[in-house]
């Protein structure tokens, strides 16, 4: 059914290159599944770890140490999809990820080992599918209607993760935060589930080689890139950490719930924005956008260090998304239009992984020294200040396509 769904919202909307519509449906049933699964528990982890005991502190050095790790993991991902191809990438992505939560259900009885594990198969399955999906849907051809298509695929990923935190929340509460992970590991599966009824889309002939490799043409998405990462720790980890310790309180495992609705009532917001968004950007308002939308994003993060009560969060919450989305999809149109004019669409693509892990693991570093210099709330609570400064860098994206 859900594969028959997607068949029908893409038959219309020529949105693959390569793939035949019913190999675009299993590979958005994919998506859909994979998303669920890693948002019904992703921003619990965070809180999860504090519940059991561990500091504030340990937990930035955690998540510091988990983006540097992966940046390390980048360019193997990217052989393994050069030479395989990326549908088989996602595949294995998505198994890697059920030991991952299998895993970390365990990390209260057997401590740091299991985390580290965890930590591991996570990264590379993180890595790994990242470099697939942007390599496969880098090959979008139809000019004039990218703009709407990256918006109906953004849409049917915000459905996904505007829904599972709030049943996530939910297990969480009723059947304790280790029933999420089990879920998770679940729905790891299902998603593989579609990815085995159909072959590797015809290959492009793009390997992972640095020789000829644009630099000039590139490097300022790449920095920009830093940016983009720095915001992924901050609007998600972190911002959800802090909610909960200061606001909802951790205590018992209503949190979960409250914490899941918190995050899913942007949902609409989420969807209404995806598409205004990109219509502008296919009326070549993509650079505009972008600029504003970053502005937005800054202003956002500086009004977060004096948020106390639910009612503000809520609007919060709903104002990032708006200008997340409004960055995220210009950013990732001039991203692939980028990868197309380079010639080196696998290398690009991987060096993007690259600045994206640099920029959240220099977060998780600060991060952890505003916690060891104000305490931890208020260090979380200063930490967006520099958040709101780190992602203007995302403005400083200059792509070719913005400059028609």
């Amino acid at each position: 059914m859900i594969r028959q769904f997607f068949h029908t919202l893409l038959l219309r909307r020529h949105f693959w290159r390569y793939a035949t519509f019913s190999e675009v449906a299993e590979l958005y049933a994919s998506s859909m599944l994979r998303k669920l699964a890693i948002n019904i528990s992703a921003a619990f982890v965070s809180v999860f770890l504090y519940q059991i005991g561990y500091s504030i502190v340990f937990i930035a050095t955690y998540w510091a140490m988990y983006y540097f790790v992966k940046i390390f993991m980048a360019f193997p991902a990217a052989q393994y999809a050069s030479k395989f191809g990326p549908k088989h990438g996602i595949l294995l992505s998505n198994l890697l990820y059920i030991p991952a939560m299998i895993l970390f259900v365990y990390v209260p009885v057997f401590g740091i080992p299991a985390l580290i594990a965890t930590s591991l198969l996570q990264g590379a399955s993180a890595t790994l599918y990242n470099i697939c999906y942007y390599i496969n849907f880098s090959k979008v051809k139809s000019v004039e209607h990218a703009g709407k298509e990256l918006a109906y695929m953004n849409i049917i990923e915000k459905i996904a993760t505007g829904l599972s935190p709030l049943i996530g929340g939910f297990l969480a509460f009723v059947a304790g935060p280790q029933t999420t992970m089990w879920a998770a590991a679940i729905l790891f599966a299902l998603a593989s589930i579609p990815l085995l009824r159909t072959g590797e889309p015809p290959r492009s002939r793009q390997m992972f080689v640095f020789r000829g490799f644009p630099w000039r043409m590139v490097y300022r998405s790449l920095i920009a890139e830093t940016g983009v990462g720095f915001d992924l720790l901050a609007s998600g980890t972190v911002w959800s950490l802090l909610v909960s310790v200061a606001i909802l309180g951790t205590g018992h495992n209503d949190v979960y719930a409250k914490l899941g609705a918190l995050l899913s009532v942007v949902l609409l917001a989420a969807i209404a924005s995806s598409y205004v968004f990109g219509r502008l950007i296919d009326r070549r308002r993509g650079g505009e956008l972008m600029s504003v939308s970053v502005i937005g994003d800054a202003l956002v993060h500086l009004s977060r260090p004096f948020v106390n009560s639910i009612g503000v969060v809520l609007g919060v919450n709903i104002t990032n998304e708006v200008a997340t989305t409004g960055y995220n999809l210009a950013f990732v149109r001039g991203m692939f239009d980028t990868a197309d004019l380079s010639g080196h669409r696998i290398t690009y693509v991987a060096c993007i992984e690259v600045m994206g892990n640099v920029g959240a693991a220099l977060a998780g570093v600060a991060f952890v020294i505003c916690v060891m210099l104000f305490g931890d709330i208020q260090g979380m609570r200063n930490f967006f200040f520099v958040a709101a400064a780190a992602v203007l860098i995302i403005g400083t994206a200059k792509f070719h396509l913005y400059r028609r």
